[in-house]
């Protein structure tokens, strides 16, 4: 076993990049923590003499389990209860004003993410997010650069067609999160229909857990009605606390001072287009400490 100080360095001073590698690829940072584990001791047999790369020897480690790991979340899935969201992470300041990094881990990228077969996830990750070169990618995926390069596109035209339209800047997702946070507060249905676009999307996931739609909820009206509706029969006080969460702009939602989820929102024209609301508290586990991200 390699045992050389030299790859410990090596490892620690790429684990943020190798952690947002494996996240993107999964969605899951328990998952993520346990590819790294997984690299890490792959890492310490290899013979650094032969490395000419370090950092693209360790993405290639990274990216091969997080394959091998994105197979069997697939299945996983499939017996999940109602939609599935990834993980949010709090996430560090930094992360929020690197506009690349934060649309890369928004929830709303992330499911588009979801849409991409393995192979087409790793290649558009590793290319897009980190501008890795088509020759490291394509040994990273055991397939030739040719290969690589039109998985490449065809990944790009799909997440181009799904992506929101523009990247709005912080200040105009906090501002439009603002004014969703006070009517929501307020319980003022007018209020939320302005804020909201008319063809928003609600995403819920409880797991099975606690309770959340089985099914996405669309449009505004019937959102606010799902929403205000749901609190009033509860007779409960719902309270909410501005974070970032994924690099981006959220809520903490407490229902009578208990903590009952995160919220993520998709802003477009400071307007909501869609809600991504994490319920099921083993996925909650990540938002009272910051974790660092890194692209390069």
């Amino acid at each position: 076993m390699n045992e050389h100080p030299e790859a410990t360095t090596a490892f620690l001073a790429h684990r943020n990049l190798l952690f947002t590698v494996a996240y993107e690829m999964l969605g899951s940072a328990a998952d993520a923590e346990d590819v790294l584990q997984e690299t890490w001791l792959r890492w310490m047999k290899v013979d650094l003499g032969q490395v000419r790369d370090q950092r693209a020897y360790l993405v290639r480690i990274t990216t091969r389990q997080s394959l091998d790991r994105l197979r069997t979340l697939r299945r996983r899935k499939e017996a999940y209860v109602g939609p599935w969201l990834p993980e949010p992470l709090l996430t560090a300041p930094d992360v929020a004003e690197d506009v690349e990094l934060a649309e890369s881990v928004s929830m709303a990228m992330m499911l588009v993410l979801e849409t991409l077969t393995p192979t087409e996830r790793a290649v558009f990750v590793l290319r897009e997010a980190f501008d890795v070169g088509y020759d490291e990618i394509a040994a990273a995926v055991d397939k030739t650069p040719a290969a690589v390069r039109q998985i490449a596109h065809r990944a790009r035209q799909h997440v181009d067609a799904r992506r929101p339209r523009e990247v709005v800047s912080p200040t105009e997702a906090r501002a439009t999160l603002e004014a969703f946070r006070h009517a929501l507060e307020a319980g003022d249905p007018q209020r939320l229909l302005d804020v909201l676009a008319p063809d928003v999307v609600l995403v819920s996931d409880g797991g099975g857990v606690k309770r959340a739609a089985l099914r996405p909820i669309v449009g505004a009206e019937k959102l606010v009605r799902y929403m205000v509706g749901g609190i009033g029969k509860a007779q409960v006080t719902v309270s909410t606390d501005p974070t970032v969460v994924n690099g981006n702009p959220a809520l903490v939602l407490r229902v009578d001072g208990e903590t009952d989820g995160v919220m993520a929102v998709r802003v477009e024209d400071a307007h909501i287009t869609g809600l991504y609301y994490v319920r099921n508290p083993h996925k909650l586990t990540r938002i009272a400490s910051e974790i660092s991200l890194a692209l390069r």
